[in-house]
């Protein structure tokens, strides 16, 4: 058994990893096999250099080219791959790769929203109408598995999310939007971006609901990775982190039942540098891409087990201009390091 005195989580977005010459979307060539070998040479570098104990994935299209990526790293035999069975190439997953000795039961892929799942209300007062959301089910099925880094410590219990995304929805094959396509083409940016944003609610608020019942009075630890899609201080992760308080002071203790601390967090209250980024659009520069903990991996917890070490993302390839040519991804990477060290009474 593992008696781990240091951990690390990555998430890195692959960018439509496929086998060459399997459609991508509405690309019915998807990568040439130039292109693909560039993909495997650079994902693999990024395996090599941040070298993480787990990595959560987003956009993997086949588990050989995952499996490709991790034997051109060198580094593969660390790992066990987490993908779904039978995965060859017509949807994207989430997936992720383990440490050999690491791994506790088997993973889950849940697509469904929880049973008790609503979203729909009369609204605070007299002058708001009713709402309702009818989405019961995640775009893209959140991977759930179970680490234990020490022999004798706690479970730490490991989320890969990929929320979607805030590109607008593609309304024009709606038949409302058949019946009248001249007024609606007006707006269809506007009501795309609309559904998009609910539909990325929903989810948020869904994940929320198993992260609370993973975490409320037990003192699990929990570790969310993922593309999700919006900045620290949206409402999307102000949903799923339930906005803890950072406390400032090294002499206080805190930290919270069923919050969770983003890494991006952790890591600007250790440093001068107060900004980051995953993503780039429109010369908008944004972090979409989150590592999430529980108050067991915050530092100023009472309830501490692993210390905060550092955060690393690696964003510099986001300058190019055409990540398909070049074979990089089209978010950047992120790393967050931990040590084994529980706080004391």
């Amino acid at each position: 058994m593992a008696r781990r005195t240091r951990v690390s989580f990555a998430t890195f977005n692959l960018y439509n990893l496929n086998l060459p010459g399997m459609g991508v979307y509405s690309d019915r060539d998807g990568w040439s096999t130039g292109e693909y070998g560039k993909k495997l040479d650079w994902s693999a570098s990024i395996i090599r250099r941040l070298d993480a104990s787990v990595w959560g994935f987003q956009e993997l299209w086949h588990a050989d080219a995952l499996q490709a990526v991790f034997e051109a790293s060198g580094i593969g035999n660390r790992y066990r791959l987490l993908v779904p069975a039978g995965h060859r190439g017509g949807r994207i997953v989430c997936a992720a790769a383990v440490e050999q000795d690491l791994l506790v039961g088997e993973p889950e892929w849940i697509t469904d929203f929880p049973p008790a799942f609503r979203l729909e209300g009369g609204g605070d007062d007299p002058q708001t109408p009713d709402i309702a959301v009818r989405v019961q089910a995640f775009s893209r099925p959140v991977l759930h598995f179970r680490i234990r880094p020490r022999a004798r410590g706690r479970e730490i219990s490991v989320f890969v999310a990929h929320l979607k995304s805030k590109a607008p929805a593609q309304l024009y094959r709606e038949g409302w939007y058949r019946e009248d396509p001249a007024f609606y083409a007006d707006h269809a940016v506007a009501l795309g971006a609309a559904v998009s944003t609910i539909r990325r609610t929903a989810e948020a608020a869904a994940l929320r609901m198993l992260l609370t019942a993973e975490m409320k009075g037990t003192d699990t630890p929990v570790v969310v990775l993922g593309d999700l899609n919006d900045s620290t201080h949206s409402n999307t992760l102000n949903i799923l982190t339930g906005q803890p308080n950072y406390l400032m002071s090294g002499l206080d203790r805190g930290g919270s039942d069923t919050s969770l601390y983003t890494a991006g967090m952790l890591q600007q209250y250790r440093s001068f540098r107060d900004v980051y980024y995953t993503h780039i659009h429109q010369n908008v520069r944004q972090s979409l891409d989150h590592i999430l903990v529980s108050q067991e991996f915050y530092d100023n917890s009472r309830k501490r087990l692993w210390a905060f070490k550092g955060m690393e993302v690696v964003n510099d390839h986001l300058n190019a201009e055409n990540h398909k040519a070049d074979g990089t991804s089209d978010h950047g990477i992120a790393k967050a390091s931990f040590e084994y060290r529980p706080a004391r009474d």
